[in-house]
């Protein structure tokens, strides 16, 4: 699903909701299955969504990825989200659910979900306000806030600056709940740097956010950012090589650099926390089977020796 393209109406990405990091990859998988099918969203016909794609492109285990969608359908059926339409001097306050009906197949490891007829125009309508990004670009980000960060900052991608957000809206279009980090030092610390930290590594952008205060108080942010520049394509002749040397890996070899990149720090990225090394090197085995991912990991794959020819 490389450049894989997700499109969301603005009203969509101001929303205030709250999901978590596996329902937010669900919903966006889902978005791109709909435009890469040709079959579009409406609000009678499913979608499918399969753990492998999952898989593939956030790089989790099959076993995880499974696991992972089976507990994301049952609460992403329980999940609303609130939004505005309408004018100024008529502004109406709705509130829906996300789906209308979902299921998870258990023998064949995927999602059916139909959109509720609410969101179906806000993802679908590509008039005057919408937002269109790859996939790809989220796919590395390990927390919900820094997808929903990334949403709205490449909503102002025209200016390169968003207005100033009020710290109650602010916290609202993230999802952070009232409870969670009342202390604004906190919310800075596990929401917000967090957030532009990932941004910054992961992303085609790099972000600085200002803070306002009303008297000594915090009372809003604001964001700059900038496109990183792009890199220099490869050469036909570079490609090769790299293709030839991920045709030959042996299995041999696919175990041996597996174990050394399990303990490299640069991979760290790729880690999923609770498993050990012996677990993270099988997994990273996995990965290298995938040219894409092996193209990914090569710059890592060199300092441990791996040599192109």
């Amino acid at each position: 699903m490389k450049n894989s393209i997700v499109v969301k109406d603005n009203a969509l990405i101001n929303a205030s909701y709250n999901l978590d990091l596996a329902e937010q990859r669900l919903i966006l998988l889902a978005i791109v299955e709909a435009r890469q099918s040709g079959k579009g969203i409406n609000a009678n016909d499913p979608l499918v969504v399969h753990a492998d794609n999952y898989a593939n492109q956030f790089n989790v285990h099959k076993n995880t990825a499974y696991a992972t969608l089976k507990s994301a359908c049952h609460a992403l059926f329980l999940r609303q989200f609130s939004y505005q339409q309408g004018s100024a001097d008529n502004i109406e306050y709705a509130k829906s659910r996300w789906v209308s009906e979902i299921r998870y197949i258990e023998n064949e490891g995927i999602v059916k979900l139909i959109f509720a007829p609410a969101i179906v125009p806000l993802i679908t309508r590509l008039e005057k306000h919408f937002t269109k990004y790859e996939l790809e670009q989220i796919s590395n980000l390990s927390s919900a806030y820094a997808i929903r960060l990334y949403e709205l900052l490449v909503s102002w991608r025209s200016t390169g600056e968003t207005p100033v957000y009020e710290l109650n809206e602010f916290r609202q279009i993230l999802g952070v709940k009232e409870t969670d980090y009342p202390i604004i030092s906190d919310l800075k610390k596990r929401v917000l740097d967090i957030s532009i930290k990932q941004l910054n590594e992961h992303t085609d952008i790099t972000v600085k956010y200002e803070q306002h205060k009303k008297g000594r108080s915090i009372s809003g942010f604001s964001f700059t950012f900038k496109q990183k520049k792009v890199m220099k394509a490869p050469s036909s002749s570079d490609e090769v090589s790299v293709k030839n040397a991920f045709s030959k890996m042996t299995e041999k070899q696919r175990f041996l650099f597996a174990n050394k990149l399990a303990e490299l720090p640069e991979m760290s990225q790729y880690s999923q926390g609770t498993e050990s090394y012996d677990q993270f090197a099988i997994r990273i085995g996995e990965m290298l089977k995938d040219y894409r991912k092996f193209e990914k990991i090569l710059p890592n794959l060199k300092k441990v020796g791996f040599q192109i020819r």
